[in-house]
């Protein structure tokens, strides 16, 4: 096993996921995943805290492009069109790797209740990351909480549609449309 081999981090989330699809989130150990991996346990732990990371593997870049974003957005636009910058700006972090890993993923969190709370906390986070950076940009506060839920939303529903999509499209266009589809039914609440 090469101690620092090149790609550990992804060939470690590919291994785990493929695992916890094959056998189950509870059946699979830190051994199994390493082994698969090709790596030692010391690298896995270097990337992961416990084999329950692995499904939030990037939320923290995740979360730093979309405040970037909303940071970058144009001055005077409003909580909505900020979002969608960061939705852009997150976009750049999706590529063909997670495009391949989302089908397994899904099962995986469907057939684990550790990994569905896993998987909301993710949410929480993302949601609590954008409102920050809507209240930095002097949103108010109920606004940022709502535009930020919209986010993470809009979010969701992107990723579903992107990873089942047949063409290589990148993500930022189902991630505007999703958002965009939001804010039409949000106009139709009252």
């Amino acid at each position: 096993m090469a101690r620092w081999a090149p790609g550990a981090r992804d060939r470690l989330v590919v291994a785990a996921v493929d695992l916890f699809t094959e056998q189950g989130y509870d059946a699979t150990t830190v051994a199994q995943i390493v082994e698969r991996a090709g790596v030692t346990k010391s690298t896995f732990f270097r990337y992961f805290p416990d084999k329950r990371d692995l499904l939030v593997a990037g939320q923290e870049a995740l979360s730093t492009l979309l405040t970037e974003g909303i940071a970058g957005a144009p001055e005077g636009a409003g909580p909505l069109a900020a979002v969608a910058a960061g939705l852009e700006r997150a976009s750049t972090a999706f590529g063909p790797l997670n495009r391949e890993l989302a089908p397994r993923l899904k099962a995986a969190v469907a057939a684990s209740a550790e990994l569905q709370e896993r998987d909301a906390l993710k949410s929480v986070g993302l949601a609590a990351a954008m409102t920050d950076a809507l209240l930095e940009r002097g949103t108010p506060e109920v606004t940022a909480h709502l535009a930020a839920e919209l986010g993470v939303v809009a979010f969701k529903r992107a990723y579903a549609r992107w990873s089942e999509a047949d063409r290589e499209e990148g993500f930022a266009p189902y991630a505007l449309a999703a958002l965009d589809e939001l804010r039409s039914a949000g106009a139709t609440l009252d």
